[in-house]
């Protein structure tokens, strides 16, 4: 198990993916690593330091970028019902695409490596799909038969479209017809 980084060292890794992370989502996938090590306000080796190649630095990014939106589920479950919190994330997943565009770019370089970050990701998405999914079957207002992975796939072809001119604004329109699906005949099956 690796030591806890210092507060300085943890200042100086959170720097580099803040800067990576702006670098990335603004469509500079091509930024070097001793500009994202600028942007960071520190020396190209720290950046190294904490990631051995700029692979490992985009994969980072990448997780913590869903870390983020797999959090999102249980603070919507407390604040609405189920199947408006699931919508909620949809319309957050829809965006996550959006925004990713940039990041997708950037992800490129990883692709034809042996990381699991996009094997873990879509886990991790079809799990926090999944936790919304049954409290909207515990609830009576979503279908039980449908689980996360599934859901993930038919958003996964929604949000295929971005780099149509206007795929946003259909891709939310999908979503909830998406959504309306998901809650036709809900409380009348059986669990999965």
């Amino acid at each position: 198990m690796p030591r806890p980084l210092r507060a300085d060292a943890r200042r100086n890794r959170d720097a580099l993916l803040a800067a990576a992370r702006e670098a990335f989502l603004a469509g500079e996938a091509d930024a070097y690593v001793d500009e994202i090590a600028k942007r960071a306000g520190v020396a190209v080796g720290t950046l190294y330091r904490h990631f051995e190649t700029r692979e490992a630095l985009v994969e980072e990014v990448y997780r913590q970028e869903v870390d983020q939106l797999c959090a999102a589920p249980a603070q919507l479950l407390a604040g609405h019902a189920p199947d408006e919190a699931l919508r909620r994330f949809l319309l957050l997943l829809v965006e996550h695409s959006a925004v990713g565009k940039g990041m997708a770019i950037a992800l490129e370089s990883i692709m034809a490596t042996d990381s699991p970050v996009f094997d873990d990701a879509r886990a991790q998405m079809a799990g926090a799909l999944d936790q919304l999914l049954e409290a909207g079957a515990a609830a009576g207002k979503l279908r039980a038969d449908v689980g996360g992975r599934t859901v993930l796939r038919a958003l996964g072809g929604i949000c295929g479209m971005r780099l149509a001119e206007g795929w946003e604004e259909e891709a939310v329109r999908i979503t909830e017809i998406l959504l309306d699906g998901l809650r036709f005949g809900a409380g009348q099956q059986a669990g999965p």
